[in-house]
């Protein structure tokens, strides 16, 4: 492992573990932004902030060797033209963002496709996939510690809505939303589980259900499972909003990636 992945252990730990941010004026959240990290016991916390002994860093390894691969028609790289992964620093922190290309909101593992389609000429990743996951980690990384800034005013505003509806709908068999847990429960227990504000600030995830690495669709799909509705495709735009929406609740959190969570 890297000095500069310990570097950004050390970040981490003085300041993602923080976990408060400052709430947003238009969202209704059940006091400051609290990330995912707060609520993990001690040592899974400290797994997560150690770089050596987070599982999630393996996949950041892997973004960080296909960062500097040629690849597709072009046999351009990602350093080709970005140079140093460090330039990507505090580009996390702003996705979901709207794309004027795409005349919509993307998130990030939609805009590094993007990048391959266009730049690349290379064949696009499919969603959960190691390569996708891996280079969205990486990327992520870069802005450790970041506070999330997303944009939910202008071209923005319609995607940012669509979100909020979604997150507010009662959805399955239980008609449960997610405001029912993560907004109006939150800091209560369900058995044993202190149920979280479900802010999205590390993703992707190593999650330990799992035993691997999930986007945050992935975890949409699985609420949606759990609520017992039918989960939607990931990368489609249902979910990209209420990834917007999510996102702009933990505004001023910071990039925890690649966190670990339960």
């Amino acid at each position: 492992m890297s000095a500069r992945w310990l570097l950004g252990g050390l970040i981490a730990a003085s300041i993602g573990a923080q976990a408060l941010a400052q709430q947003p004026e238009d969202l209704h959240l059940p006091g400051p932004a609290r990330s995912g990290a707060s609520y993990l016991t001690p040592q899974t916390r400290a797994q997560q902030e150690d770089a050596f002994a987070n599982p999630g860093m393996l996949w950041v390894e892997q973004g960080e060797t296909m960062w500097n691969a040629r690849d597709g028609m072009s046999q351009q790289s990602c350093a080709g033209c970005h140079g140093d992964a460090s330039s990507m620093r505090g580009v996390s922190a702003r996705y979901p963002a709207y794309d004027v290309g795409q005349k919509h909101v993307v998130n990030l593992e939609q805009r590094i496709n993007l990048c391959r389609v266009n730049n690349q000429k290379a064949s696009p990743w499919p969603y959960e996939s190691r390569e996708l996951l891996s280079m969205t980690a990486f990327v992520g990384r870069q802005s450790l510690g970041v506070p999330v800034a997303v944009k939910t005013d202008g071209e923005a505003r319609a995607s940012f809505l669509r979100g909020k509806a979604m997150y507010e709908q009662r959805i399955g068999q239980l008609d449960l939303n997610c405001a029912a847990c993560h907004e109006r429960s939150a800091g209560k227990h369900l058995r044993a589980e202190e149920i979280s504000q479900g802010q999205i600030n590390g993703f992707p995830i190593y999650r330990q259900l799992w035993q691997t690495m999930g986007s945050t669709h992935r975890m949409f799909a699985w609420c949606n499972t759990a609520v017992r509705a039918e989960p939607l495709p990931a990368g489609s735009q249902e979910y990209v909003d209420l990834e917007l929406y999510v996102r702009a609740r933990g505004i001023g959190l910071p990039v925890e990636t690649p966190a670990i969570r339960r």
